[in-house]
């Protein structure tokens, strides 16, 4: 098993694997704290995006947000020269917080260790911005910074531009997808068979 998660669910854009492990390391961790301290985030902050966006839209806008956060780190491990695999879901995380951060920017945030002191959630995005990208200027490696980066560039693009340009211009496309089906009811399931 060790092969096929290190070729399938780590991203690294010298692996013969390329495209699969930009959603697959999404849902792989280094470790059960790596896990934890991401399921917690998104756990933080899940109930204010589907709020705003509804389930669906959450669903397709964090799937985007894995692929998307992992293609950015590929093009800034090719630019540095340092090809080593990432894992987790932190850039589709980042998404999260930053979409809801840029809607709520006024809304009261704390550390779960430091509950005493507060701060703003616009505050907070732009200290999260700041730190990964001087990690990312200063080569540090604590976290993948250019996928936290594009994580969160993702996240205040998609709340302010993206449900108006993409979400909100798929009914076209579904509606004539549902009257397709139901114009052949008995081909493809879904209708009476004659």
């Amino acid at each position: 098993m060790r092969r096929i998660m290190f070729t399938y669910f780590t991203s690294d854009p010298s692996s013969r694997a390329l495209c699969s492990p930009m959603l697959l390391s999404t849902f792989s961790h280094f470790s059960l704290f790596h896990m934890a301290a991401n399921m917690y985030v998104l756990w933080s902050f899940s109930t204010s995006i589907v709020s705003l966006l509804g389930c669906e839209q959450f669903i397709a806008m964090y799937l985007s947000a894995g692929v998307i956060s992992t293609f950015v780190s590929y093009v800034a491990k090719m630019a540095t020269g340092r090809f080593e695999p990432s894992l987790g879901a932190s850039g589709a995380i980042m998404t999260v917080l930053a979409a809801v951060c840029t809607k709520m920017p006024e809304a009261k945030l704390a550390i779960i260790f430091l509950p005493m002191f507060t701060f703003t959630a616009g505050s907070a995005l732009k200290a999260i911005i700041a730190f990964d990208t001087a990690g990312l200027a200063l080569g540090w490696r604590l976290f993948d910074h250019a996928a936290h980066l594009g994580g969160a560039l993702f996240g205040m693009w998609y709340v302010t531009y993206g449900h108006e340009l993409i979400w909100k211009n798929r009914e076209p496309l579904v509606k004539a997808w549902h009257e397709m089906r139901t114009k052949n009811p008995g081909k493809g399931g879904g209708g009476k068979s004659n």
